[in-house]
């Protein structure tokens, strides 16, 4: 029987990847305009901060701006403040379908979030129309959706007992083709960058994709089930992970992981 923490946002289990997940959250921030990012009276948001480690990385960026961390979870968020100690860092709780800034925003900063928000892609240009003109927005998603990682979990649902009662369970929304996103916000913007890449993780330890994915995709799954309906499913989910990304003899499982990355600036 495989071992599974509880279903409910884990801070401490997401961190456990925190190398895997800060790549492309640096790789975002990375084509950010410095020149332009600051303006007084303004402010940067980490939208979806969960621990508030990016936000913390945006601070050192960004040294001018106060940067002000959003997201739905308590326990994300208490783990933010107690890990803080810039008093340019605040984090609040909200709902990124009714974001509404305190402070007028010069960055609205976004990494792996939105894919949790049905119909996020008609959220974007709203977004946008927050920002200043020369204001930027910056978005990470996964666009793993297809993969086996994410794949075999509605395998591993519709395979056991638990079928019925995680039938209408919605996991990650489904992330577009890029050409999706460019129609949507090209409208709205001077400069418009859109691209994916595809990480090659290097995952060790035991059941190390099915870890990796119990921090975020799993979740859902996991939230409807009782105990011994839980393990049922994640072993099952494990063992069908196995097949699918195999352990190297040196011990290394390898992970592909695709993402999709905007950066707009606003006309």
């Amino acid at each position: 029987m495989n071992d599974f923490k509880s279903p409910a946002w884990d801070a401490n289990l997401y961190l456990k990847f925190a190398d895997s997940r800060m790549r492309p959250a640096l790789d975002l921030m990375g084509r950010l305009d410095p020149a332009n990012a600051v303006r007084p009276g303004h402010a940067i948001y980490d939208l979806g901060c969960g621990a508030g480690n990016i936000s913390r990385v945006l601070a050192e960026r960004f040294p001018q701006a106060p940067v002000i961390g959003i997201d739905s979870s308590e326990d994300m968020l208490a783990k933010a403040r107690s890990q803080s100690a810039d008093p340019r860092i605040s984090f609040s709780k909200g709902d990124l379908t009714r974001f509404e800034p305190t402070l007028p925003p010069s960055i609205l900063y976004s990494n792996a979030a939105y894919q949790w928000v049905e119909g996020h892609i008609d959220y974007f240009p709203g977004l946008l129309k927050l920002l200043p003109s020369g204001g930027q927005l910056a978005i990470q998603m996964p666009r793993n959706h297809e993969a086996p990682s994410h794949a075999l979990m509605r395998t591993a649902a519709e395979a056991g007992r638990w079928r019925d009662k995680i039938a209408k369970v919605k996991g990650i929304r489904t992330v577009h083709d890029p050409a999706r996103y460019f129609d949507a916000l090209k409208p709205l913007c001077s400069d418009l960058e859109i691209w994916e890449t595809i990480y090659q993780q290097t995952l060790t330890g035991k059941d190390p994709v099915a870890q990796y994915t119990a921090g975020t995709g799993l979740r859902p799954y996991m939230q409807v089930l009782d105990e011994g309906e839980r393990a049922g499913f994640y072993d099952a989910y494990c063992k069908l992970l196995a097949e699918a990304y195999p352990t190297r003899p040196d011990g290394i499982t390898l992970f592909p992981f695709r993402r999709l990355f905007i950066v707009a600036r606003r006309a």
